[in-house]
């Protein structure tokens, strides 16, 4: 049983990931109706942002501040995309925003690995803050069925709080109303004084910069490395599929869901657990195109 436990909380990490990436993913698609395959090589620049900024000299901050300064900057430098190519492909067909993105992930993909290498490069679980013998996110505790590391309960907890946090914006708010607006009636919205193209980029920066927060949070578990984007990033996409393209909350349940089941499939069927993902894609594609919790165009 201890086993199948562990298995559940691997499940749980990386369903996780796959929930910020996925709703990144989807809320660049639901606003903008981009297919953004650079969201790996993003991913991985936030966990690269998270490395500099705790071991380079003049920065030598901790990971608490790379959860915020990571992705803002990666954020920024997806507004820089946006404004510079992306912008160009409103109206096209979603094969040319799918192609200019694959094509900045492996520009990106190759700077780094040039540079650094393929091998992954240590980030150490925080040891701050430290109260009593609770030495920051360091060590674990034992939960009578299972040992739980804290900083992989931390992982989970934050990146639902997150998740949770990013569709009420998007579902809930004036603001969130306002970018979706921007999206079905652009010219209807203009009229009422918003400036629909700073809103896109502004929404584009948005589901980058969750990206890169997944890959600080992925940092001290997995090693940075340059490749560490695509071996994720066709796993998110069927998670996404799966979940309805464009779908917020759809994104959030799938992407933890198909984390359990990765888990679960690694218990009682290991052979199966890099495949499953993509056999539940092609019988939700069959029963339902549209996703479980898309809607037709």
């Amino acid at each position: 049983m201890q086993a199948l436990y562990a298995q559940l909380l691997v499940g749980l990490i990386n369903g996780s990931f796959y929930a910020l990436l996925s709703l990144g993913l989807a809320v660049i698609f639901g606003m903008l109706n981009i297919i953004n395959f650079a969201h790996g090589a993003l991913y991985m620049m936030g966990a690269f942002c998270a490395y500099f900024l705790l071991n380079n000299y003049y920065f030598s901050i901790g990971y608490w501040w790379a959860l915020i300064f990571a992705p803002i900057a990666v954020g920024i430098f997806g507004m820089f995309l946006e404004r510079t190519m992306l912008k160009f492909l409103t109206g096209l067909d979603h094969l040319y925003g799918l192609l200019l993105t694959f094509g900045i992930a492996l520009i990106v993909q190759g700077v780094f690995q040039n540079y650094f290498g393929s091998s992954g490069l240590p980030y150490a679980i925080p040891d701050y803050p430290q109260i009593g013998e609770w030495r920051g996110l360091q060590g674990g505790m034992n939960l009578g069925f299972m040992f739980l590391p804290v900083y992989r309960g931390w992982v989970v907890i934050f990146s639902l709080v997150v998740c949770i946090a990013t569709w009420y914006l998007i579902e809930k708010t004036r603001l969130g109303a306002n970018l979706r607006a921007a999206t079905e009636n652009p010219t209807l919205v203009r009229a009422f004084g918003i400036n629909v193209p700073r809103m896109i980029t502004l929404t584009y920066g948005l589901g980058v910069g969750l990206a890169a927060l997944a890959g600080v949070l992925s940092a001290p578990i997995n090693q940075v490395r340059p490749l560490m984007g695509a071996d994720l990033i066709i796993v998110v996409f069927a998670v996404v599929v799966i979940g309805g393209m464009g779908s917020i909350m759809g994104s959030i349940i799938t992407g933890f869901a198909l984390g359990v089941i990765e888990g679960l499939t690694k218990y009682f069927y290991p052979e199966a657990s890099n495949t499953v993902v993509f056999v539940l894609m092609v019988l939700v594609l069959l029963i339902k195109p549209t996703g479980l919790t898309g809607r037709a165009a």
